[in-house]
């Protein structure tokens, strides 16, 4: 029985090793066969991938070409845009290109030729503010003309008193005293064209008309009579006719002051002081002269600084008048010369009005005459006079080629005029 059992389990040994090996064979091939199934889809996602990266670097050079053409057109631009702005404000290119290059770092600043971005635009000229000064802080743009009509009022009192005698011992007169008081109405309309030879360079003449009424009121004292007596005299015609250059010193670079340098020339088409005819009674004139009778050459320099929301400007001149021989007994006579200082501030209001207001002081030098000993009527001695005037003025633009600007000045001083009213109506062509 034992020996049945061993035979029993030996057979069965056998047979599960035959198993086992005939399962093992069957088993094999299929492995394999996943194996070479589990390659070839493993190459078939590569051969994928590899076409995805071959795609993917066609659209980046084609990206990068286009990127470079790009750089290239930009590049053109930003030389065309250097070149127009060296036009502009009459610099050369070299000095341009060291400008844009400033500041730039690295490699960029060895080569200011090198594209660094898009050039920025010129910077637009500094905004005039309302105008109260005889001189125009900003200059007519190139090609541009402007025709300026204006109306200047001007009202002055002066009291005037006059010793015709001599003195024994101090305060105490014997003669005539003669007090004076002298009312002045000027009115002057005037025509004014400025003309825009270059962004920097500009021309100007102004004919002037003037129409004039003086009231004297005197009274005599030292004498019976003690009622005042009036005389009224008037005169009109053409004033004097007035030529000017202006010439910006610098460019304007959106946050530096602009200098403007000027030359007027003033004629004598005007009937002078020495010209008009003279009541023999009084010795005052019977016709107001409508201009200064001398020719005179003027120099100066404005200047005007932004600063948001105000702009500052101001300026100095000097005004020589060249001496004649005028006549009528008093030979040559030269007339002092007269130095101007102005300062202002204007403040924009809105995008069409603006507010200035400053101060002008005047100094006009003594007249001078050519040997007083020798000719037959001596001009009476007059010291240096002082001038101050307080000015206020308000702009408004009507239009884009047309502007409103109205502007008073106030004596502060004894011999300044009381009240300068201006009116200004620039058209733009």
């Amino acid at each position: 029985m034992r020996a049945d059992r061993k035979q029993a389990a030996k057979r069965a040994l056998g047979l599960a090793l035959g198993v086992g090996v005939a399962a093992a064979a069957a088993v094999a091939p299929t492995a394999r066969a996943q194996e070479v199934e589990r390659g070839a889809g493993e190459d078939t996602r590569a051969d994928a991938r590899l076409a995805d990266i071959e795609r993917r670097l066609e659209a980046s050079e084609r990206r990068l070409r286009e990127l470079r053409s790009m750089i290239a057109e930009e590049q053109r631009q930003l030389e065309a845009d250097r070149r127009a702005l060296a036009r502009h404000l009459g610099r050369p290119e070299s000095e341009l290109g060291r400008m844009a290059a400033r500041g730039v770092p690295g490699e960029l600043a060895q080569a200011p030729s090198a594209p660094v971005g898009e050039a920025p635009p010129p910077p637009e000229r500094p905004a005039a503010a309302a105008r109260i000064f005889e001189e125009p802080t900003a200059l007519t743009p190139r090609g541009k003309l402007v025709v300026e009509p204006s109306y200047q009022f001007v009202h002055a009192t002066n009291n005037q008193v006059a010793l015709i005698g001599y003195s024994v011992i101090p305060a105490i007169t014997i003669g005539l005293i003669d007090i004076r008081r002298v009312s002045r109405d000027i009115s002057t309309f005037a025509l004014t064209a400025r003309y825009g030879l270059t962004n920097r360079l500009e021309l100007e003449a102004k004919l002037p008309w003037v129409s004039s009424r003086s009231t004297t009121q005197t009274r005599p004292l030292a004498t019976p009579s003690v009622t005042d007596q009036f005389f009224d005299s008037s005169g009109s015609g053409i004033g004097d006719v007035e030529l000017a250059a202006r010439y910006q010193l610098n460019a304007f670079r959106g946050d530096n002051p602009v200098y403007i340098g000027y030359l007027r020339y003033k004629s004598r088409t005007g009937e002078g002081v020495f010209d008009v005819p003279i009541d023999a009674a009084t010795g005052l004139q019977t016709e107001l002269p409508t201009g200064s009778g001398f020719q005179a050459l003027q120099a100066g320099l404005t200047w005007l600084f932004p600063s948001d929301p105000a702009v500052f400007f101001g300026g100095a001149a000097y005004t020589y008048s060249f001496s004649r021989d005028v006549g009528n007994g008093f030979g040559t006579v030269r007339p002092g010369g007269v130095l101007d200082i102005n300062l202002g501030m204007g403040l924009a209001l809105n995008e069409r009005s603006s507010f200035s207001l400053g101060y002008q002081h005047s100094i006009v030098g003594r007249t001078s005459q050519r040997d007083p000993e020798s000719v037959a009527r001596v001009l009476a001695p007059l010291g240096t006079l002082q001038l101050g005037t307080l000015r206020f003025g308000v702009a408004y633009r009507l239009s884009a080629k047309t502007n409103l600007n109205m502007s008073l000045g106030i004596g502060v001083t004894k011999d300044t005029p009381d009240v300068e009213l201006t009116l200004r109506v620039p058209f733009s062509f």
